[in-house]
């Protein structure tokens, strides 16, 4: 995603299209803020996207959640949804309900906030922790059981060792599968000298009911991506020519790159950033 400048603070959106191999200029014009700091007067920062939407903080204070990057949304009426005041609780919140406030979640396991990231499951249609601990809006924890590892290579596992680990729970709608994917990321220097955080290795695990991570160097027909947005899979076979099955598509501030999880050893296809928009929305209903 990008824009072209206009006038008034504001530009045309740009977005690739994972069926197209070149970049959409679009009539939609959006905020120059979200796009480009030197845009933004009032230091806004973006903490969160999902759909197109995005959760945007400024110096007032307020949450608020904006639907600029939908690149279906309208830009005449563009949607500002406040959230309720921040608490340090853990909670949740849905503004477009009947319950607009904050709602907490009390879980006594003091592991649980510090180890997992709380997502929401389109399959399960409820709130969900992920990392080393499972859990939902019931204050039931499992201990995820991994299981299926490849041996790896003394040096693979000193790496590994090394790195800073992201854990990414990804939800297959297609298929009903869900992935929990660890990568694996290490300091390095771009073509300008500037540090980012590179992608070293990734492992991807399917989980089972029972509540077991199983390695796997075979997703099926899927093709997995990875951005600052709510990561998602797609049927390869959907996008023929674009997408090919057993890819994970990294997508972040820092690097752009295409893993494929059959290849041993690692290696990632990779473009260095800063990517100011890094953000890939999973296939819309339009129609609805």
């Amino acid at each position: 995603m990008g824009a072209i400048p206009s006038e008034n603070g504001l530009g045309r959106l740009e977005v690739a299209y994972a069926n197209q191999r070149s970049v959409t200029d679009l009539d939609k014009m959006i905020p120059l803020e979200l796009v480009f700091k030197e845009y933004d007067d009032e230091k806004t920062l973006t903490i969160g996207a999902s759909h197109g939407w995005i959760a945007t903080l400024k110096e007032d204070g307020i949450l608020r959640l904006v639907d600029d990057l939908n690149p279906v949304a309208s830009d005449a009426n563009p949607k500002r949804i406040p959230l309720p005041p921040l608490d340090l609780s853990s909670a949740f919140c849905k503004p477009a309900g009947q319950s607009p406030e904050w709602t907490n979640i009390k879980i006594e396991n003091p592991c649980f906030c510090s180890s997992s990231r709380v997502m929401f499951s389109d399959l399960e249609d409820t709130s969900s922790g992920h990392g080393t601990l499972a859990g939902s809006d019931d204050p039931k924890l499992h201990k995820v059981q991994f299981q299926n590892l490849t041996k790896l290579h003394m040096a693979t596992r000193e790496l590994m060792d090394s790195c800073f680990t992201i854990e990414h729970l990804v939800e297959s709608r297609p298929t009903r599968e869900t992935f929990l994917v660890k990568q694996y990321k290490k300091t390095a220097k771009n073509k300008e000298g500037v540090d980012i955080m590179k992608t070293e290795f990734l492992m991807v695990f399917k989980l089972d009911d029972e509540g077991n991570a199983v390695y796997t160097q075979d997703m099926g027909d899927l093709a997995m991506f990875l951005s600052m947005s709510e990561p998602f899979c797609v049927p390869a076979s959907s996008f023929p020519g674009s997408m090919f099955r057993n890819n994970v598509i990294i997508y972040d501030y820092d690097e752009m790159g295409i893993v494929d999880v059959s290849d041993i050893p690692f290696y990632l296809h990779s473009v260095s950033g800063p990517h100011s928009v890094p953000y890939q929305i999973p296939p819309q209903d339009i129609e609805n």
